[in-house]
């Protein structure tokens, strides 16, 4: 599925990843700072690494010694961050549509009202950003990721700065997506147990250096 082997200059150390992903769902935990959003940041294309290669589903993505570069509007993955980035200017629904109408009709892995109901997002859809708390402008970022019709689903630590009800609220909704899509996602966290809720397979990062739990 996905095959990682590369290595990336750091602020402080070498980000050295070698990774094989087969699974679903890969939880990657680790401190602040140990890595992992750069990680993340590599596979989706928005850095580059020094040396190396990364693969999925038998595409090569990255190859420095060949020369091969795929951008990442071509790779086919979304990346959700700590803080949603919705558009400011649009509700809702034209949020979500927007992603949609990126992706041509014979290419849609999801459709508008499926996304709607798995993340109950109805009596949100006529709402601006800045009606929406932490929790729901969160939701509505998973919504419009899933919409672009990623092959892969990167979320870079999506529960940050939410609190605990909150966290607990968003939590049966990433375990529904797991269970209900059949996309492949990897789920950065310094939170083991929201991985362990997620029945993720674990691996540790730490000063750029993964570790299987």
């Amino acid at each position: 599925m996905l095959k990682c082997d590369f290595q990336y200059q750091h602020a402080d150390f070498i980000l050295n990843v070698e990774l094989q992903m087969q699974q679903q769902l890969l939880g990657i935990v680790g401190a602040s700072g140990s890595g992992k959003s750069t990680l993340l940041k590599n596979i989706v294309g928005l850095l580059q690494p020094q040396e190396g290669s990364i693969q999925f589903n038998n595409r090569i993505l990255l190859d420095t010694q060949r020369q091969i570069h795929v951008p990442m509007h071509q790779r086919k993955i979304a990346l959700i961050f700590q803080n949603a980035l919705l558009f400011p200017h649009m509700n809702v629904q034209q949020n979500l549509s927007y992603a949609e109408k990126l992706v041509s009709k014979s290419e849609r892995k999801f459709h508008f009202d499926e996304i709607v109901d798995l993340l109950e997002l109805k009596p949100l859809i006529q709402r601006k950003a800045h009606q929406l708390s932490g929790g729901e402008a969160q939701r509505v970022s998973i919504g419009r990721a899933l919409l672009s019709s990623p092959n892969l689903l990167l979320l870079d630590e999506p529960l940050t700065g939410l609190d605990n009800h909150l966290k607990q609220q968003i939590l049966p909704f990433l375990k529904r997506m797991k269970q209900e899509l059949n996309l492949p996602m990897i789920y950065v966290t310094h939170h083991m147990q929201e991985l362990e809720y997620l029945q993720a397979e674990i691996v540790q990062l730490n000063q750029g250096q993964l570790y299987s739990q």
